[in-house]
């Protein structure tokens, strides 16, 4: 007994060395993120910022936040974070259930032409005269219509709804309801893990994308995105810090303001935080909708 009561402390032992390992490596990267993004520029220069700054300063942030069309960017990012997942959601789970639905005749085409586009592409050049044909550019819509639906979160969406007993909705028709009323009080609810999930996946997408900004609404100042204007700060960072290399009075000149590393690191803290702020209240969620929806594609 003694034996195996010490063997069991041992394997208990291993697993929480193991365990606290993996959080270390785990959570280091983000901590040294934090540390040098409040660090002082000429200290980061010099290195070996670990996961607490050395000479705290908010120069760095204030170099970011200065821009003032950062508060444009940050509207914009908030309205089509939120309308953006709601739209898309919205339209990914009807149609889900529509091409879950085995009397639908047309389930296999649509299928097999969302499928088509997960292996090929228009290209960016065709893409773009479609969004000129269609008067896109320029709009918020822009940021809301291409991306509509996702051919891969709508197939995990099918299958989770695919895995669900259809006797309750043969009972709820022997009931009397329609298939609106089916899909609202009977998918809907049973579906909020992998609704959870894409959400998320959708709301992450939204938030960082900037690339679609830069195509069609690089020119329009009221329609620039929070992403955008980071990356331009960026840019605009690295371009100073390769200047002021081939030049000693400019670099004299850009030790007064910040490093590129710095900002770097500021910029990467302002962009995951709202992110970071969102997940635990939908992890549960998360890990089942994902695990469930992996396991019946």
């Amino acid at each position: 007994m003694n034996k195996v009561k010490l063997g069991n402390a041992v394997g208990e032992s291993f697993l929480y060395i193991i365990m606290i390992f993996t959080a270390i490596i785990t959570l280091y990267p983000f901590l040294n993120i934090t540390a040098i993004s409040f660090n002082d520029y000429l200290d980061t220069v010099k290195g070996g910022v670990t996961i607490w700054p050395r000479v705290p300063t908010l120069r760095n942030y204030e170099h970011v936040l200065k821009n003032e069309l950062l508060v444009v960017g940050l509207r914009n990012s908030i309205l089509r974070t939120v309308i953006g997942t709601i739209l898309s959601l919205g339209s990914t789970t009807m149609l889900a259930y529509v091409i879950s639905r085995k009397d639908f005749i047309l389930r296999r085409v649509i299928s097999l032409a969302f499928v088509i586009t997960m292996y090929v592409s228009g290209g960016m050049i065709p893409e773009y005269l479609l969004m000129l044909k269609l008067k896109l550019a320029n709009t918020f819509y822009v940021y809301l219509i291409p991306g509509l639906i996702g051919a891969w979160n709508l197939f995990v969406i099918r299958s989770y709804i695919d895995g669900l007993p259809e006797s309750l909705q043969e009972s709820a028709k022997i009931d009397g309801a329609n298939d609106i009323i089916i899909f609202a009080k009977i998918i809907v609810p049973l579906c909020v893990p992998v609704l959870a999930t894409i959400g998320l996946f959708y709301a992450v997408g939204q938030w960082n994308s900037w690339f679609d900004t830069y195509i069609y609404c690089g020119s329009n100042d009221q329609l620039t995105t929070l992403q955008y204007e980071l990356m331009k700060i960026l840019s605009a960072t690295n371009v100073e810090a390769m200047s002021a290399s081939l030049d000693v009075e400019a670099m004299k000149r850009q030790a007064v303001k910040i490093s590129p590393e710095s900002i770097r690191m500021a910029i990467t803290v302002v962009v995951t935080t709202p992110i970071l702020l969102v997940y635990p209240f939908i992890q549960k969620y998360f890990v089942k909708g994902i695990t469930i929806g992996a396991i019946k594609g």
